[in-house]
């Protein structure tokens, strides 16, 4: 019989009440595009799923069992999301609106007075002769606040455990590993990527990256135990369904974050499942053409099988929920011929750190069939939400943050009675990046606004982008000059979310050096000028380490 919920009591107010508690395990995946999953794939092409080129029956059964969003957004970029999905709040009000590699230099590792107004792990930028204009400053807090209440922190009476990708630590920062942020550590690594052979020594080092830091070790990651296992999606997988296994001896419900890798690069993946793909006769479907890369999402595919055959073997899968989502839009990784190399997002237009919806939009699934009946829900929301959800499944009421819990929506997918009320949605990226829509392109910064069905995307160095996205998914119907209004009041409201939200440290600012007659020089117009507005200056920053 059901453990259908006892009282779904002022959904908007208060913390769902359940006959007990449910487990709550939430995967994320790295860089997995919206297309990526076939039961998406097949959905948005009108196909059969055997017709696709990629393998994810067991996310595919998940899907067919859970309330699938088809409007979920993440950020443009890993670290955003992630360090918004643990405290509700967007990432660019944390500071955190990139995604950093460990030679990034911050005050704190590279043994530098902090300057007023700056934490010790904002990032800096040296490059003050840079050619683009504006010149944003580089800098990123890039170590979450330990003053921000985490999932983990806030779900009381749950054991929480963290595994797989971190990077909300400093890169090894002393003092913000999970285990500072209220998790149990099973193994784990600060970073964006990891290889996925012989990892074990990388994670388990000490030996600091910046001799400067002001900690005696690294503190970066910890393999965790041993497996047996030669391929990390393996091995964190048989650590995952070992906590799962000894948590059914528990009397306390569990909250397992598990954050793979896959499929981020550096690409590795099982050499029988490579050649598999290689000789599959649909490769090149929908221009999805690399087997490694196919072969990689098959063995994250695999890990969420094992995940659902320990529970049912534990006992415990009558009671837990499953959440899955990526953290931003799948990569491509275009050739000189405009081609996708890893893999490809179409009918979506962009890829991972472009605000378009190929760099954005993602996969996202609610698994919880003693609650929940399985649907489709086209209600736009985003990573916000997450954090006010998995409260509310754990009984806790939050009312900090910027989502709203999508519990409404699991039991009302059509919103029918309008109690899930977010109608918008803002991205801000205010960083040149080397990712774009051409091979070697350098795309200015971008931030955007999702209002109802409209987007309005702001390219800083001076152009604005309108779309319909409800109506034109793949963003081709530039719609600004024909909605003069609708573009001004957009822009308006973007602009004045930027004011309250974003410290004025992370403004982009004028390049003093730049040389607009410089052979490489870029077009710039100013577009606040041109729409009556002043340019931002952002809220006071916070004084804070």
């Amino acid at each position: 019989m059901k453990n259908l919920l006892i009282a779904i009591a002022i959904l908007g107010g208060a913390g769902s009440a359940f006959a007990k508690q449910p487990n709550i395990i939430f995967v994320l995946a790295d860089d997995l595009g919206y297309m990526d999953l076939v039961s998406y794939a097949a959905r948005v092409k009108g196909v059969e799923r055997s017709e696709c080129y990629y393998e994810t029956p067991h996310l595919d059964q998940l899907a067919d069992e859970s309330v699938v969003f088809t409007q979920a957004y993440a950020y443009q970029l890993c670290s955003p999301t992630r360090a918004s999905l643990i405290t509700g709040k967007n990432s660019a009000s944390l500071g955190f609106m990139t995604a950093t590699p460990g030679a990034f230099k911050t005050h704190y590792n590279q043994g530098l007075d902090t300057p007023d107004g700056f934490y010790d792990h904002d990032g800096f930028e040296n490059k003050t002769d840079r050619p683009f204009w504006p010149l944003t400053q580089g800098m990123s807090n890039i170590a979450l606040p330990l003053e921000e209440t985490t999932i983990a922190e806030a779900l009381t009476g749950y054991d929480s455990a963290f595994i797989g990708k971190w990077h909300l630590g400093g890169h090894g920062s002393e003092g913000f590993s999970p285990s500072d942020q209220g998790f149990e550590e099973l193994a784990w690594f600060d970073s964006g990527g990891s290889v996925y052979f012989n990892w074990r020594d990388r994670w388990d080092r000490k030996e600091k990256e910046h001799p400067k830091m002001a900690q005696a070790e690294l503190h970066q990651g910890y393999s965790g135990e041993e497996t047996g296992e030669d391929y990390l999606t393996d091995d964190l997988s048989v650590q995952a369904c070992r906590y799962i296994e000894r948590q059914a001896k528990s009397d306390n419900p569990f909250f397992l974050y598990f954050c793979h890798f896959a499929v981020h690069t550096p690409f590795g993946a099982k050499p029988e499942d490579i050649v598999h793909f290689e000789n599959k006769k649909t490769r090149g479907w929908n221009q999805q053409n690399n087997p490694t890369y196919a072969a990689m999402l098959r063995s994250l595919d695999d890990s969420i099988g094992a995940l659902r055959q320990t529970l049912e073997k534990t006992g415990q899968a009558d009671n837990t929920v499953i959440v899955f989502m990526s953290d931003n839009g799948g990569i491509e990784r275009l050739d000189g011929n405009g081609k996708p190399t890893f893999s490809c997002n179409a009918p979506l237009k962009g890829e991972k750190a472009l605000v378009y919806e190929g760099g954005i939009r993602v996969p996202l699934m609610v698994w919880y069939p003693e609650g929940f009946n399985p649907a489709l829900c086209d209600v736009p929301v985003d990573c916000n939400d997450l954090y006010p959800t998995l409260l509310q499944f754990g009984g806790e009421y939050s009312n900090s943050g910027d989502g709203e819990s999508l519990m409404p929506l699991l039991h009302d997918p059509k919103n029918k009675a309008g109690e899930y009320s977010r109608d918008t949605f803002f991205w801000y990226y205010p960083y040149y990046v080397g990712v774009g829509l051409k091979k070697g392109e350098l795309t200015a910064p971008r931030s955007a606004i999702r209002k109802g069905d409209w987007k309005l995307i702001l390219d800083w160095e001076g152009h604005l982008e309108l779309y319909n996205v409800r109506q034109d998914i793949s963003e081709t119907r530039e719609l600004s000059a024909s909605e003069p209004e609708r573009t001004q009041a957009l822009f308006k409201e973007l602009v004045g979310w930027i004011n309250e939200n974003v410290e004025t440290r992370y403004i982009p600012k004028t390049n003093s050096r730049y040389d607009a007659t410089h052979a490489e020089a870029r077009s710039f117009e100013n577009v606040f000028e041109k729409q009556n507005m002043d340019w931002p200056v952002g809220r006071p920053s916070r004084v804070s380490k």
